[in-house]
């Protein structure tokens, strides 16, 4: 395949219903663009005709590079296995198949990396979802912004057009709990934002379950923050500062008054309290726990089963 300037990576799964949509202002992007363009969509195991939508537009356009993975292994991996498919010299852009991040910013992105950016992020500044999600998102952000040990722009997502030395760098990372947002930031190099309204989606349905967003949010804090171990010290500290000064109301109170505190609510209470405190702490070395288990296996990230590019399909597990 001829080398290009600029690749769009497209992580879809069950985006049936958007799909046309999708090609179609695609299409429209790289027939008007400066410069030469590829978009590599992955298939994260859909159960849908996805899959066979993809195969019709890589093989009928050459300009497309469809990647079908052996399995549904979550979005930050479908995205990872697209990064390292990338071949072209300049830039990749980065964007989900739902268009909840317009495409068409990528002009704009673009004179950005035109200035010597290497990172050019999207910056949400309204949201079109629910007010729960609205309202979890921009606590979320906050409070990753707080903790983190690096500096994590607020309310950006991936949607974002990186440079080559970017994606190269990237694609270098080997951590398993994958958080594309933060190892973007961690990379360093010059980045700056541009603000955008995030729309609805053009059709069908979100797939990002509460569970695999509190997940998400898990791998930023746990893989981006020191916190949550700072935070076990601390209580431990409060601790054993608490006991002291209940250690000592007792000392004073026998030998002053002659008189010890007596009942069984107080007891139950600081049993409880501390009991609670020791299983926050082991839940907590647990997640960092469970992070290295997976990290030391040094499995692959994913399996690629096909592959189709210059309009040829290929069976292969990488």
């Amino acid at each position: 395949m001829e080398q290009k300037d600029i690749a769009f990576v497209v992580p879809l799964y069950n985006e049936s219903a958007v799909y046309s949509i999708l090609i179609e202002r695609l299409n429209k992007i790289m027939d008007s663009a400066p410069v030469s363009m590829q978009v590599i969509l992955v298939d994260d195991g859909s159960t849908d005709n996805t899959a066979e939508l993809m195969t019709q537009t890589a093989l009928n356009d050459d300009r497309y590079v469809s990647l079908f993975l052996s399995r549904n292994y979550g979005h930050q991996i479908a995205l990872s296995a697209g990064l390292k498919e990338v071949k072209a010299r300049h830039a990749a852009m980065i964007i989900d198949g739902d268009l909840q991040d317009p495409p068409e910013l990528f002009f704009e992105f673009y004179e950005c990396l035109k200035k010597g950016y290497d990172v050019v992020y999207a910056v949400r500044k309204k949201r079109k979802e629910n007010v729960f999600k609205r309202m979890a998102y921009f606590i979320f952000y906050r409070v990753m912004k707080n903790m983190a040990s690096i500096d994590i722009p607020l309310d950006s997502g991936d949607f974002s057009l990186i440079s080559r030395r970017v994606v190269d760098a990237m694609n270098r990372m080997p951590e398993e709990s994958r958080y594309l947002r933060g190892m973007r930031s961690w990379v360093g190099f010059k980045q700056i934002g541009v603000e955008y309204e995030r729309q609805e989606r053009a059709a069908g349905d979100s797939k990002y379950s509460i569970r695999m967003l509190v997940r998400l949010a898990y791998n930023g804090i746990f893989n981006f923050s020191e916190y949550p171990i700072k935070f076990i010290k601390r209580m431990g500290y409060l601790s054993v500062l608490l006991t002291l000064i209940y250690f000592s109301t007792v000392v004073v109170k026998k030998f002053i008054w002659g008189t010890v505190p007596v009942g069984f609510t107080s007891l139950l209470f600081m049993i409880i309290l501390f009991s609670g405190l020791q299983l926050i702490a082991l839940g907590l070395i647990g997640e960092y726990v469970l992070r290295i288990f997976f990290q030391v296996k040094n499995r692959p990230l994913f399996f690629i089963k096909d592959k189709i590019s210059d309009r040829k399909f290929s069976e292969r597990i990488d």
